[in-house]
């Protein structure tokens, strides 16, 4: 059985055990982790549907995880809605409630809506770590990924001047091999002449297989854009025929607020991996200098 046809199982299948037992032996004995006890089930299936089922390329992406979260303190430990909640209000973003014809979750985010005087794009980033977490715990996404759509207008020297090639190499880090979740397409409307600079930060950090699943549309986006998606996917904004995309953002801003304790835990949580109590996850130094003086 293939990597493809192993995503099809329930998590429970008897099939996966021998692929999340070799994940977690792997993980277990990384140096990295050596500290941890434990992943759970759950956990490590992300990781692998993530990778079709390839036990190196799974762990590989675990164990980036794991160092993005720790090496990026000021994104990934405050992962709270509510403090961005200014942001979110201004129809920033949404995901849309209907998937695509490929099963894929679809993401918008309105740039325009982003005021850079008022939120930095540390705080602009946390908000797609939130739905990036969220998102990454669906079955479905899982199995199907994501596609973005990223609205230019409105761009601005304001927002160049934010983006550092400190943050453009964090940002395609999650893009490509440092989050659970397989990203199917971004795509580019409303981008004006001088956004191209910016995305010529950001793409020499990318590999080959997003840099292919990006796709720019310009300002006559709306007959391009169906060509990917169909009318009861999009909002009548991006010539669909969805709910309104004020109403997406709305929706989408409710669901982050309704797991604000669960961005919390996964932010405050030594691995991210809630399944497992944050006692089980790391032994702490004195059990390990206790263990040590026994042995």
């Amino acid at each position: 059985m293939n990597g493809p046809q192993l995503s099809e199982l329930p998590d429970d299948a008897e099939q996966l055990r021998p692929y999340v037992s070799s994940l977690r032996r792997g993980a277990l004995q990384a140096g990295e982790l050596s500290a941890v006890r434990t992943f759970s089930q759950g956990f490590l299936l992300r990781f692998l549907r993530a990778r079709d089922f390839d036990v190196e390329l799974s762990l590989k992406l675990l164990l980036n995880y794991q160092r993005w979260r720790k090496e990026s303190p000021e994104i990934s430990t405050c992962l709270s809605p509510s403090s961005v909640l200014g942001l979110l209000n201004t129809s920033y973003h949404a995901v849309l409630p209907q998937r695509d014809h490929t099963g894929s979750r679809v993401l918008v985010y309105r740039i325009g809506q982003w005021v850079p005087k008022d939120w930095s794009a540390f705080q602009v980033f946390r908000v797609s770590l939130m739905t990036s977490e969220i998102i990454s715990m669906e079955t479905e996404t899982q199995r199907r990924g994501l596609k973005a759509i990223f609205d230019l207008e409105g761009w601005s020297l304001g927002h160049a001047l934010q983006i550092n090639p400190s943050l453009a190499r964090k940002i395609s880090s999650v893009l490509s091999d440092s989050f659970p979740l397989k990203v199917r397409g971004i795509h580019l409307v409303n981008e004006p002449m001088f956004f191209r600079p910016v995305f010529a930060m950001i793409r020499p950090f990318l590999p080959d297989k997003i840099k292919q699943r990006i796709h720019m549309h310009g300002a006559d986006f709306h007959d391009t854009l169906s060509d990917f998606f169909s009318p009861p996917v999009l909002p009548p904004e991006y010539g669909g025929e969805g709910p309104g995309i004020e109403e997406s953002c709305q929706d989408w801003t409710n669901k982050l607020l309704q797991s604000e304790n669960l961005l919390q835990q996964i932010a405050t949580h030594p691995t991210g991996d809630i399944a497992v109590a944050p006692d089980d996850s790391l032994i702490s130094e004195e059990a390990e200098t206790e263990q040590l003086s026994e042995g």
